[in-house]
């Protein structure tokens, strides 16, 4: 049973359900294409629009609790250079990623400007682990980064990618409702987190659905009413089960559920012919590794200049390592080439991208590896 324990474990805290739905999705789409398309159609709303509410609510569930004490985000003088740098590691890739559109001479490219601003803050920060010691700084650089950058991701799809013609109407009808219910909850001092997500999660995503955001944000500003104890967990570490207050609970009865969902979104996302590489791929995985990198390092070096201190024992190669563990976008660059782009070649170009840039994750580790080589004592 410990053996078995460990071995889920392992599969959750490395995404393994979401690879294995990737490859899945992708022996399948090029095994059968015709097949794959109707099931992938089948699976998308369900998945999209409704399962990946629990996704992003635990990504909220990391930038809400990052806030409190203990936590990267909790002092903003220190947060400022990890700060600045997840804005530029957003900023760069996107003005990269438009300039190259512009060159190519493809305007019907620039709405995906922001597939390679995403990072994926599990993958990120499985390969950080792999680099650096448990109490390097750069740990929580990196994960300060990863969270600024779900924060900010969530305003752009937001703000960005409506599914259809904005509604403020719908959306204060639905989300004002919700607030003022969860706030009601919280006020009451409600304990189960079940009145919180089918009561007033249920009426944002109305809101949302009908107001033209994307109804997956739709446990986002729910989130930080739920109760939650002033301390800190870094986001692979497994919640307990025992947890006393209610948003901690939350994140621990659906920490695997959401794999099961990420491993369904990677079936019914992931699956692109393998043929499908054009000016699209190029683009999103050049802005990724190269923009990320540079804009995480360029704007660390400068507020450095300026008087901002990065965190103690951090060199500019660490920082140069985070920034390329950063620029794996996958889960996140997926979610938004399907908000970006309808059905189509595009949009399977984009997608390859996407899950191209997985490979800065083993160029980050060997980086890391031929430095320790370096500074080995012959």
């Amino acid at each position: 049973m410990g053996a078995w324990r460990r071995f889920v474990v392992f599969v959750i805290d490395t995404s393994l359900l979401l690879v294995a739905g990737t490859v899945t999705a992708l022996v399948w789409a090029n095994a059968a294409p015709a097949s794959y398309a109707r099931a992938a159609h089948a699976l998308h709303f369900a998945v999209n629009d409704v399962a990946m509410v629990f996704f992003f609510a635990l990504a909220a569930k990391e930038i809400v609790e990052a806030t409190r004490e203990g936590g990267p985000l909790a002092s903003p003088r220190e947060a400022a250079v990890p700060l600045l740098g997840a804005a530029a590691g957003m900023i760069v890739p996107a003005a990269l990623y438009v300039a190259g559109a512009a060159v190519l001479g493809r305007p019907d490219l620039v709405r995906g400007w922001a597939i390679p601003s995403a990072t994926d803050i599990a993958f990120s920060y499985l390969v950080a682990r792999l680099i650096f010691p448990p109490r390097h700084p750069a740990m929580p650089f990196l994960l300060l980064l990863a969270v600024a950058d779900d924060a900010l991701g969530l305003v752009v799809l937001a703000v960005v990618y409506p599914t259809h013609a904005l509604s403020p109407v719908s959306i204060v009808a639905g989300v004002g409702p919700a607030l003022l219910l969860a706030w009601w909850l919280r006020r009451r001092q409600t304990v189960s987190y079940w009145p919180y997500v089918v009561g007033a999660g249920s009426l944002a995503w109305g809101g949302f659905y009908f107001g033209g955001v994307h109804p997956a944000l739709a446990l986002v500003p729910v989130i930080p009413f739920m109760p939650l104890e002033p301390h800190y967990h870094e986001p692979l570490d497994e919640p307990s089960p025992r947890a006393a207050d209610t948003l901690n609970v939350f994140a621990a009865q659906w920490r695997v559920p959401v794999q099961v969902i990420l491993f369904l979104f990677g079936l019914a996302n992931a699956g692109v012919p393998l043929a499908s590489v054009g000016a699209p791929t190029w683009l999103v995985l050049g802005a990724l590794l190269v923009g990320k990198p540079a804009g995480i390092v360029l704007t660390t070096l400068g507020a450095t200049a300026a008087g901002l201190k990065r965190p103690v024992g951090m060199t500019c190669a660490d920082v140069a390592l985070v920034g390329l563990a950063a620029a794996i976008g996958f889960t996140v660059a997926l979610f938004f080439a399907t908000a970006a782009f309808p059905p189509g070649p595009i949009l399977d170009q984009a997608k390859m991208g996407a899950l191209l840039s997985v490979v800065a994750g083993p160029l980050a580790v060997a980086g890391s590896r031929r430095r320790t080589r370096r500074q080995s004592p012959a």
